[in-house]
């Protein structure tokens, strides 16, 4: 494991575990997939530090393995992570409690440009309320 990527996991870890929790409330499972999806990302650790943006990078790994290990536990529950970026940012600021700041820091976005998306997706939600 190189240096960066020890970094890099001792950074996002618990970031995203937080955010697994709400996809797997069980800590062993949402445990599981993260670690899975650090490993996905490993994998690829070159390609993703040669983007132009690997926190984004790194987050869509994250995702799609959230996604790929929900489906497969869809039967029992029904459910599947399907959200879009706004629903993500919004469980990371009002469920896992991130400020703007970490929200940019971990889906590799910019903090003004994650500000503005949470007021938009509240006020599109509150409407839907």
């Amino acid at each position: 494991m190189s240096v960066e990527f020890a970094a890099f996991c001792e950074l996002h870890e618990p970031r995203y575990q937080s955010y697994a929790r709400v996809w797997f409330p069980e800590h062993g499972a949402a445990h599981r997939v993260v670690r899975l999806a650090l490993h996905a990302i490993a994998e690829v650790w070159p390609t993703v530090l040669e983007s132009s943006n690997p926190a984004a990078e790194a987050w869509q790994i994250l995702r799609d393995t959230v996604t790929a290990e929900h489906a497969a536990e869809a039967g029992e529950t029904g459910l599947r992570p399907d959200v879009d970026r706004d629903e993500d940012l919004a469980i990371l600021h009002y469920v896992v409690g991130l400020a703007t700041p970490e929200i940019a820091d971990v889906m590799g976005g910019d903090t003004a440009n994650i500000t503005s998306q949470l007021r938009q997706t509240h006020r599109r939600r509150a409407t839907d309320w």
